[in-house]
């Protein structure tokens, strides 16, 4: 059963930082591209990074670029969001997510629950 488990989440203050982890177990992760997404209410499910396993690349959705950093480490089976210099647009419930393919963009076919960010003075 594949599962993912996030974590990392809480209440920042705006230009603070934190990182996400995504624990995945009953697949390996090191064969298949990994997303992270975020969902707020009354808007639509954004991607806002992917890291591809065919060709290495990341990829970030225009809001963050140089501020959130997606990475993966394939031996802990684990994917991380290091987000800096938040913003309270930056509010959300981030989940991860693949859909075993190997390059980006990812069509979510298994999801976590989700760790909440909530970016607030």
């Amino acid at each position: 059963q594949v599962r993912f488990v996030e974590s990392g989440g809480g209440l920042v203050q705006p230009g603070g930082s934190l990182r996400l982890s995504c624990k995945a177990s009953g697949v390996s992760i090191a064969y298949y591209a990994m997303a992270w997404f975020r969902l707020t209410p009354g808007k639509e499910r954004e991607e806002v990074s992917c890291i591809s396993h065919s060709d290495g690349r990341t990829h970030y959705v225009d809001s963050v670029k140089g501020r959130f950093t997606i990475s993966r480490d394939d031996a802990l089976n684990t994917v991380y969001l290091q987000m800096d210099s938040l913003k309270p647009e930056d509010t959300a419930v981030y989940l991860c997510a693949t859909d075993t393919s190997t390059s980006c963009p990812v069509e979510p076919r298994y999801w976590g629950h989700g760790t909440q960010v909530t970016v607030s003075s």
